[in-house]
């Protein structure tokens, strides 16, 4: 059995693992090139604290760094696969669930502020939400 999500140390972990796979992979790879990932890396940690554990402080536009990069509806649903693959290889339990769900938020809100379409009505294809690919191999 994994262990949940419980600390920052542990969205630390996580973060380096999904950063080393995005960096990595062909698609969304090249989105991410020329960040620098250690001045980043704190920011993203405090926005997952907040968000899943309830503690420290994120005062940071979410979308504002995201703004810039050339993403579509497709970069976005790599985005979600790799976090829910990373936080799947090291975490199962409560806190990880919500993690892998406030990724697929994540990627819907800045579609929508991105493209003015939702996602989630078939809008802006390219995106199909994890959960969307497991419900799919089940049948």
């Amino acid at each position: 059995m994994r262990p949940d999500i419980t600390d920052r140390a542990d969205l630390v972990d996580l973060l380096r693992r999904f950063y080393a796979a995005a960096f990595a992979d062909p698609l969304i790879g090249p989105r991410f090139a020329g960040m620098d990932l250690v001045a980043h890396l704190p920011h993203i940690a405090d926005f997952w604290a907040v968000a899943l554990l309830r503690s420290g402080e994120y005062r940071r536009n979410l979308f504002a760094p995201h703004a810039a990069l050339p993403l579509t509806a497709e970069h976005y649903g790599r985005w979600v696969q790799l976090w829910a693959a990373a936080v799947d290889g090291r975490h199962q339990g409560p806190v990880a669930e919500r993690a892998k769900a406030q990724a697929q938020r994540i990627a819907r809100a800045m579609i929508r502020r991105s493209t003015g379409e939702d996602p989630a009505t078939g809008g802006a294809g390219g995106f199909v939400p994890v959960s969307a690919l497991l419900l799919r191999s089940a049948s």
